[in-house]
């Protein structure tokens, strides 16, 4: 079964360079971040081997939020080998993402 996978300094380039990455940068006080984790779990599941589910803690993983130029949150990056192709900012449907997702696949 899959699971998102929690990105840090060490782990963030080698696991997006290559396919198709979703990556939402959420923190644990945002609540529209914990409105749509439930749905970043579901579509690290539903995407299992086809695209790579990931979270960065913007309060642990204060580098990667200033080299991605986070500015508020949740906000999600989709990467295609390495490269941001795509991104939403704020709260939003699993349709939506799964759209998203699926046009870069």
């Amino acid at each position: 079964m899959g699971k998102y996978i929690e990105l840090n300094q060490n782990n963030m380039e080698d696991t997006i360079k290559e396919g198709v990455s979703l990556v939402d940068f959420w923190a644990p006080w945002c609540g529209p971040c914990r409105m749509i984790s439930p749905v970043i779990d579901q579509l690290a599941v539903e995407f299992d081997g086809k695209a790579k589910i990931c979270k960065v803690n913007t309060e642990e993983e204060a580098d990667l939020t200033t080299q991605y130029q986070v500015r508020s949150i949740p906000t999600i990056l989709f990467f295609k080998d390495g490269k941001i192709v795509d991104q939403l900012i704020g709260a939003t449907t699993k349709a939506k993402l799964e759209e998203k997702l699926n046009a870069h696949l």
